[in-house]
């Protein structure tokens, strides 16, 4: 299982949500790049980089940051927040990030969701599958439709999609464990999907849950910057 650390954009800096809320907003480093670098020390290979600013206006904002990042360290970055049309996809790419993740636009605008995996392909486009009791919850999960979670990934597992991060919204940044039984039963509905465990995760004892669980990977967030889980123990995981 691949250990994807996550780091969160706003006005250039490395800060958390919890539940996607602005208001419960911490910042946790001035200089994401200096974490970035920390992480690649550590043997870790990906990660997940969120541009919350460009969330909030449908447009990458922190493109600095992005393209220092993935410029200065050999992570491979799978970018989202903001990529809402075929400049901005274009614009992620020319910064040097290796996949990118679509979200509410997969739900907004099909047709151009459908057009990026024939253009760029399964490898470089992630689903972004985040959900409120088994619902697609969108628009930073301001949004809650009726579209069923596994039916939605199943669907465009259909017509190429590889990888899905699924968050349960529920569990985000609340550090009381992830949901393992949504992600075991999205596994054994939808078996070839790379599936990326979002939201929840406090200890390592839960990392490992997950990869008995058979995901790809597992994105920490939280339990990093919170001291839950240490930079050494993430190390040691990366090399089991």
């Amino acid at each position: 299982m691949e250990i994807i650390p996550a780091i969160d954009l706003i006005d250039g800096k490395c800060v958390r949500l919890t539940q996607g809320d602005y208001n419960q907003k911490k910042e946790y480093a001035s200089d994401p790049l200096q974490i970035a670098k920390q992480f690649e020390a550590a043997g870790i290979r990906r990660l997940h980089l969120v541009d919350l600013d460009g969330a909030k206006v449908k447009r990458i904002v922190n493109r600095d940051v992005v393209e220092r990042i993935c410029g200065e360290t050999s992570l491979r970055v799978d970018f989202g927040g903001g990529v809402q049309s075929d400049e901005d996809i274009e614009l992620a790419f020319q910064l040097g990030v290796s996949q990118v993740t679509g979200g509410s636009i997969a739900v907004k605008n099909p047709e151009l969701f459908a057009k990026w995996l024939d253009v760029y392909g399964g490898d470089r486009l992630i689903l972004g599958a985040d959900a409120r009791d088994r619902k697609i919850a969108i628009s930073g999960w301001q949004e809650t439709t009726g579209m069923d979670l596994i039916s939605f990934i199943g669907e465009y597992h259909a017509k190429g999609v590889k990888y899905v991060i699924c968050t349960d919204v529920a569990k985000d940044g609340l550090l009381q464990g992830p949901s393992l039984e949504l992600y075991t039963e999205i596994m054994e509905e939808i078996p070839e999907i790379r599936l990326i465990a979002s939201g929840g995760v406090a200890s390592m004892h839960d990392l490992q849950e997950l990869e008995k669980a058979g995901v790809y990977g597992a994105i920490v967030g939280k339990a990093f910057y919170e001291g839950r889980i240490s930079l050494a123990e993430l190390s040691t995981f990366t090399q089991n």
